[in-house]
């Protein structure tokens, strides 16, 4: 049974101050306005959803022949013609998007009183919970149920049109099975575009898409990964059909090594194919696990597949995925700008667990939530991996720092757990002055996470940590005290922590947290419970006194380096829809003075050439429009740090943040008088029974449930929700499950 509410709706308010000031009149025309782009979002969406279900019939056929006809003398052609039915829609979304968000003004939170009655959300109730799609809700079953629909359609109805073809003409039946394989190869390859076009959306991290549905980078990932899997499998048909063919007729060789100026070349379309299988293989679980390394870089060679799949197929073809591929490129060089600041790190920790905590400087001006990620890269480890860490730091604890803790499972985190520790010196002595034998230089991407803090949206909240999981809910706890301290709306009264973790060694993470000194008395108004469940002890350690080991080593100010740039797509509304609106409108420009003034005049009708020529549009237009963008945001970012600076004065939170850290660093065991803690060992989580007292003591409400740890945690906790919901009774509470962990 659905909510009233709708899944996508928050429960809490955006409010500009102008709406603060008049809010009978601002808010009805905001909202009035909001609804109208939205509804025409869902239009262009319906429309480009029906014109893809087309286009695999005769029908479908049909129409693009009419429609290139029809524009031939027109500026941009037939090009134009495809690249505006195919990717105009979803440049056209974007554009509506980016206007809806502008509508919302700045983000201030007040509560929205919830329904009365809980119900099921399409967005939290877990469907699947095992197989290779891991957890999925409701809402991504029917997203995978349609695009399953369109794909068993499109390979029906190029089946038929196949076997009309082999039935009008005349052939031996070796000719029949080569044409055969020739026209399913074709069908292969174009249903791999049609896959294409979707395949970059979930992975522009600062997309208005994904922020206008409130998708988080983290979740979309997932998409990019079920999509790259169905592209490459096609694709890879694609080519093995016309292998099979070509081998039938003796000509594999110079087939492969045809490069032909009018119509598709071969030769690109084997390396852009090579380039994809290379980074298909390096994705499997064993190889991505193991060898991330290996993984990582092995990716980057996207960057040769799409540019040999322009060559291959030309613009015509190419222009059904470039839209999608587009808007990566507006975001990839956006990401590329921010990263190019060093970033300065304010402190460096090593917990006696063996994580590393950083905290870095940002610009008060830059928002996050507190389930955000970051994307960090340590120049002296490696100058190219990126790796994402969920945020330790509530917004509220601090204007000009964020934090991440780091656990040790690689080598790369290895190294960095080491070079810390050899900057603090020895017995934790900072070496500020003698630091020249070591450094550390950090870039910063991000942050990027849910446009709205869906953690304050429940009364009751359970999370569950599994290890270094713990991470993000401390920024979680820290949000919640802080609101409650500084008597804010703040909707969570009751908050279940349920943490296992292998050895007893790791509660020091909860160290990192002190509620005492957040929020003196908070019991009065929240509930906390923590639990932690120790798996591979059988009991506690016979001496849990403060040991050598026990001692967390902190370095302060490792680099001095600038605060982290603003520049990022889930930042300024009104820059970050600037950038994408100019890139867009500069692509339009160029494609036209293109045609105008170099393709027709010269008579250029190479595919593989005018393929290249589009992407170089798509990647200059960016550059050239969008770049002055990007430079003025800069210019304005640089101003309003001056501006806060001069107002501030000398104050600054980075002294009180340093100071946070030397105080706590002999804490081996968390100081909460004020929460109810429990340490289980040897033994799991049992979650039936705990989702059982849980409801039996909370009643009929909504249960917010956050999972942040491995897959086989996830799909324990998920088939637990999914089964409490499904036999609740009238009285029993509804259990939301949300998913905050990142697989690459």
């Amino acid at each position: 049974m659905a909510d009233d509410h709708s899944a996508d709706e928050p429960l809490l308010l955006n409010l500009t101050d102008a709406e603060s000031a008049n809010p009978p009149r601002t808010a009805f025309a905001s909202a009035f306005v909001k609804w109208v782009l939205g509804i025409a979002m869902w239009l262009v969406l319906g429309f480009w959803v029906a014109l893809m279900f087309t286009f695999p019939s005769d029908a479908g056929t049909e129409f693009l022949e009419s429609w290139t006809r029809a524009t031939i003398g027109s500026v941009y052609g037939t090009t134009g013609s495809m690249f505006l039915v195919c990717s105009g829609p979803i440049l056209v979304i974007v554009v509506l998007a980016i206007a809806s968000l502008m509508v919302d003004g700045k983000k201030e939170l007040q509560l929205k009183t919830t329904s009365k009655y809980p119900r099921i959300r399409l967005r939290t109730f877990p469907i699947l919970v095992d197989g290779p799609f891991g957890v999925v809700s409701a809402a991504e079953f029917i997203g995978i149920c349609l695009f399953v629909v369109f794909v068993l359609w499109a390979l029906y109805a190029y089946t038929m049109q196949n076997l009309e073809v082999l039935s009008e003409l005349s052939l031996s039946s070796e000719g029949k099975w080569i044409l055969m394989m020739i026209l399913t190869g074709l069908r292969f390859g174009t249903i791999g575009i049609y896959c294409l076009a979707f395949l970059f959306l979930p992975i522009s991290r600062g997309s208005v898409l994904l922020s206008i549905r409130d998708v988080p980078f983290e979740q979309a990932t997932r998409y990019h990964v079920w999509l790259g899997h169905l592209t490459m499998f096609f694709s890879t048909f694609h080519g093995l059909c016309f292998v099979i063919a070509w081998a039938l007729e003796g000509q594999l060789l110079d087939e492969i090594l045809e490069w032909a100026d009018e119509g598709v070349a071969i030769l690109p379309g084997v390396i852009s194919l090579l380039a994809g299988l290379l980074m298909w293989v390096t994705t499997l679980p064993p190889v991505r696990q193991k060898k991330f390394e290996l993984f990582f870089y092995t990716h980057q060679l996207y960057v040769v597949f799409v540019i040999f799949l322009a060559l291959h197929v030309g613009d015509f073809i190419f222009c059904i995925a470039a839209g999608g591929i587009f808007l990566f490129v507006i975001d990839r060089f956006l990401r590329f700008c921010q990263s190019q600041r060093t970033v300065g790190i304010i402190s460096a920790t090593c917990l006696p667990c063996g994580s590393v905590e950083l905290v870095f400087s940002k610009p008060a001006n830059l928002q996050y939530t507190a389930l955000s990620f970051i994307f960090i890269q340590i120049r002296e480890l490696s100058g190219l991996q990126w790796h994402p860490f969920s945020v330790s730091s509530s917004p509220l604890a601090g204007r000009k720092h964020i934090s991440v803790l780091i656990k040790v499972l690689g080598e790369w985190t290895s190294k960095l757990k080491s070079k810390v520790s050899h900057m603090s010196g020895p017995e934790g002595e900072n070496e500020l002055h003698s630091q020249s034998r070591s450094k550390i230089t950090a870039s910063v991407e991000g942050p990027y996470g849910h446009e709205i803090p869906y953690h304050l949206t429940y009364e009751n909240l359970i999370l569950v940590a599994g290890g270094s999981g713990i991470s993000p809910f401390l920024a979680v706890l820290s949000d919640i005290l802080h609101l409650t301290n500084q008597g804010k709306p703040c909707l969570p009264k009751n908050v279940l922590v349920i943490w296992a973790i292998r050895k007893s060694n790791e509660r020091h993470l909860l160290s990192t947290l002190d509620t005492e000194s957040i929020c003196p008395n908070f019991r009065d108004k929240l509930d906390l419970e923590v639990r932690v469940y120790v798996t591979r002890e059988s009991g506690p350690p016979l001496e849990e006194g403060n040991t050598d080991e026990d001692i967390s080593t902190s370095v302060s100010t490792l680099s001095r380096g600038s605060g982290m740039s603003v520049l990022v797509g889930t930042g300024n509304r009104l820059w970050a829809g600037a950038y994408v609106i100019s890139s867009i409108v500069g692509f339009a420009v160029s494609v036209a003075l293109l045609d105008i003034f170099y393709i027709n005049p010269l008579n250029i009708v190479s595919w593989w050439y005018k393929g290249l020529l589009l992407v170089g549009c798509m990647i200059g237009s960016v550059i050239i429009f969008g770049g002055p963008v990007i430079y003025l945001w800069h210019r304005w970012e640089k101003r309003a740090i001056a501006v806060e600076e001069a107002e501030d004065g000398e104050k600054d939170d980075e002294s009180q943040q340093s100071a946070h850290f030397n105080t706590r660093q002999d804490d081996v065991v968390p100081k909460d008088r004020g929460v109810s803690r429990t340490t289980h060992y040897g033994a799991r989580p049992n979650f039936e029974e705990i989702f059982m007292s849980a409801s039996e003591r909370w009643g009929n409400v909504d249960i917010g449930v956050v999972v942040c740890g491995p897959a086989t945690l996830r799909s324990s906790v998920a088939k637990q929700c999914r089964s409490q919901n499904l036999r609740r009774g009238a009285l029993h509470p509804v259990f939301h499950f949300n998913s905050h962990s990142f697989d690459l």
